[in-house]
């Protein structure tokens, strides 16, 4: 699909709210666990891209690498491991995702762990929407390499 060149488009977000025709939302209203939602989905996106670009793999075997990517203990290894590298911004949005409380009970893990990935994912949701794309690659890649040191 071919979009109109009239708006350059900066993101994946962005080509969504052109193709759809959306005027967008202010972030800072978005609630945390809706960021959490969506960075939830955009983190999953690019792990498994990652795992299927590093070679063929049986979908089975995909599936328990993602996995391991996606549960709560590691997305807090990786959190831990990108903190030093927040803007004060990033900061906030990652401290409203992990102190918000959801109705969810951590299925691996700690009740820690969990808010921690809740917080990691929001923090992916909220430059998802910002279409910071790189930066998104720049933390991910970060928290990869803190979560297999």
């Amino acid at each position: 699909m071919e979009l109109n060149n009239e708006k350059s488009v900066s993101g994946l977000a962005d080509a969504v709210r052109k193709t759809f025709n959306l005027a967008g939302q202010d972030i800072r209203q978005i609630p945390a666990l809706t960021l959490a939602y969506l960075g939830d989905c955009i983190y999953e996106l690019i792990i498994r891209t990652m795992l299927v670009e590093q070679g063929n793999c049986h979908v089975n075997d995909l599936n328990k690498k993602s996995s391991f990517y996606a549960k709560a203990p590691s997305q807090a290894k990786m959190m831990h491991g990108i903190e030093a590298l927040l803007t004060e911004e990033e900061m906030s949005f990652y401290k409203r995702g992990r102190n918000t409380k959801s109705g969810s009970v951590a299925k691996s893990g700690t009740v820690a762990e969990y808010r921690t990935a809740t917080g990691f994912e929001a923090l992916m949701g909220y430059l998802y929407l910002e279409g910071r794309t790189e930066r998104i690659f720049e933390l991910v890649r970060a928290g990869t390499e803190a979560l297999d040191s």
